[in-house]
């Protein structure tokens, strides 16, 4: 097995300069430049020679697309970011297609993301806020307006959005999925009785449930074959979206795959370490959260080591690559490589010890980072990185551009498909800022709700209903965010700036700021390890004494002249004389 020593420090690599982003996505690719897509009939991914036999002509000349999602995948666990990994086929999009390194979600969690990324509209706006039973009512998926341009469009996997239930949705003329979360293999979550009696998990197929016979992303792959080969009309246009359950937890890697890294050294990020170097300008809420279900000190309420984890985790993606892998064999065995746009992406991202939290949820990169690989030879340049800043809410408008469909008025992104084609560049690329948030979870009430802004490189984050502080970072210089500046007197015009776009932009499409919420029906997932730290103190800077001048200062807005009143240890009053 493949061993890796000292791993560079991957968080930061979507802020470095465009060359050293091609030298990294080129490096030890060379020789396999012109190979084809690598074999996915065994787990020894192995390139393999471009068929030999003739290839029919193009079935007709409108763009067809295949968009592969994954879960939760972190935006550097692909091969040619990281040694060691195994990644063939992903690694093999970004040597013939275009790479965003800067790609991010606009809620990074489940359903809101894929909300999103269907409606091209944002959680405030399309009201998928969480995990739960939210509402659908009203929602128009992009793939409709496929549908009237003449695509036939497929949807198979996990929708995991809105309403509970794996019914069809509209939008697809073929549809294989399940309920929820979904599980990797058959029998998993049924107990001995129900399986001996021949229960097993079930998927949904064009609405009719049929039993499950196998490992979650081979059974999604094969049906998205057998459509692409043979249940569809080969005289159309096709979209095809296939959204896996992996890499989600708990990650359940194939028998073919379970030892696949077992010898691979992990290294977690240096800010996973419990230290004042490492808290110092973190809220409250973070270092507490580290000894909780989405703390590194005690993750999903185990005991696991999070690099035993990612082993797994790793592992549950090489099915993904192999899917990928059958994908673009067919497409060059039936004469669509050049007439088809394949896009891979990720719901969200995910944590592995950054700052003390595992999953995802929160404004930090890792988070809201995610990978996205644009493939479609003679439209698409090869080998090329591209820097701009491309969101979730971006998709919808791209994929339907590239229908040739017109954006529709409720959908809030832009297409970035002449970024892709490599006729805009990043720098001409202006979508505006990136906005987040995330909504509390009262199934999982360790993050609070979440707002941030990201513009020209600082981004600033506050959160709602909690009693913490903000923060500020200029993830250009300190892409790991460890050097919180909201304090700093020389970032308060930005800070005050942004605060304030944030909350212009935080509207709803009827000018209004409400922060929803979803019914609790239990006390959640709140339990913390006997043997772990301890509930955090507060910042030193809040401890102060009584009766002094500048006990209300905090309360009136931030500028400068509060700013010298407090150093100065005197009462301000705005717009009138600040003294003793």
């Amino acid at each position: 097995m493949v061993k890796d020593s000292n791993p560079p420090k991957l968080p930061g690599l979507g802020r470095r300069p465009k060359k050293l982003f091609r030298a990294i996505v080129l490096a030890g690719a060379a020789a396999m430049a012109a190979v084809s897509p690598v074999s996915a009939k065994a787990p020894a991914q192995t390139p393999v020679a471009e068929s030999a036999r003739s290839v029919p002509q193009a079935e007709h000349q409108q763009m067809n697309m295949i968009f592969v999602l994954v879960d939760d995948l972190r935006f550097d666990a692909m091969g040619f970011l990281t040694p060691g990994l195994q990644t063939p086929n992903i690694d093999y999009l970004a040597r013939n297609g275009t790479y965003f390194p800067n790609a991010v979600v606009t809620s990074s969690l489940c359903s809101p993301s894929r909300a999103t990324i269907l409606t091209g509209e944002t959680a405030r706006n399309h009201g998928v806020i969480d995990n739960s039973n939210s509402s659908e009512k009203g929602l128009t998926f992009f793939p409709s307006y496929l549908q009237q341009a003449g695509y036939q469009t497929a949807f198979f996997g996990k929708w995991h959005m809105g309403d509970a239930t794996d019914a069809p949705r509209p939008g697809f003329d073929r549809w294989v999925s399940f309920a929820g979360q979904g599980t990797y293999w058959p029998t998993e979550r049924l107990s001995p009785a129900e399986v001996a009696a021949g229960k097993r998990q079930q998927l949904n197929v064009d609405g009719t449930h049929v039993n499950r016979t196998g490992y979650i992303t081979d059974e999604l792959t094969d049906y998205a074959l057998d459509w692409l080969k043979q249940g569809r009309d080969r005289s159309r246009p096709f979209f095809l979206y296939l959204s896996h359950k992996a890499v989600h937890s708990d990650p359940e890697p194939p028998l073919r795959y379970k030892d696949q890294y077992a010898d691979l050294k992990v290294t977690l990020p240096a800010s996973a370490a419990n230290t004042p170097e490492n808290n110092a300008g973190k809220p409250v809420w973070v270092r507490n959260q580290r000894n909780s279900w989405h703390g590194i000190d005690f993750p999903y309420h185990t005991d696991r080591k999070m690099t035993d984890y990612l082993r797994d985790y790793y592992a549950t993606l090489s099915p993904v690559d192999e899917s990928l892998g059958k994908i673009l064999h067919y497409l060059r065995d039936y004469g669509l490589e050049r007439n088809t746009m394949v896009v891979f992406y990720s719901d969200n991202g995910f944590m592995v010890g950054d700052h003390g939290l595992i999953d995802k949820r929160n404004a930090y990169e890792p988070s809201v980072r995610v990978p996205l690989l644009v493939y479609a030879p003679g439209t698409i340049p090869a080998g090329a990185v591209n820097q701009a800043l491309v969101r979730n809410l971006d998709l919808a408008p791209t994929f339907l551009e590239a229908a040739g469909v017109a954006k529709p008025a409720q959908m809030e992104g832009s297409s970035f498909l002449s970024l892709a084609e490599g006729k805009t560049a990043a720098k001409d690329w202006n979508p505006g800022d990136f906005v987040y948030e995330y909504y509390w979870d009262v199934s999982f009430p360790q993050t609070p709700t979440t707002f941030a802004i990201e513009r020209d490189g600082m981004k600033y984050i506050q959160y709602h209903g909690i009693w913490d502080i903000e923060e500020l970072y200029d993830v250009r210089h300190d892409p790991e965010e460890m050097h919180n500046l909201i304090d700093d007197p020389k970032h308060l015009e930005t800070k005050v700036t942004l605060r304030k776009a944030l909350f212009d932009q935080l509207a709803n499409r009827q000018g209004e700021h409400h922060i929803p919420y979803t019914e609790k029906f239990s006390e959640g997932i709140v339990k913390r390890n006997v043997d772990g730290p301890h509930a955090a103190d507060f910042p030193a800077d809040w401890y102060t004494k009584p009766n002094l001048p500048t006990a209300f200062n905090g309360y009136y807005r931030d500028t400068p002249e509060k700013l010298k009143a407090d150093e100065e240890g005197k009462t301000y009053i705005p717009g009138g004389r600040s003294g003793e």
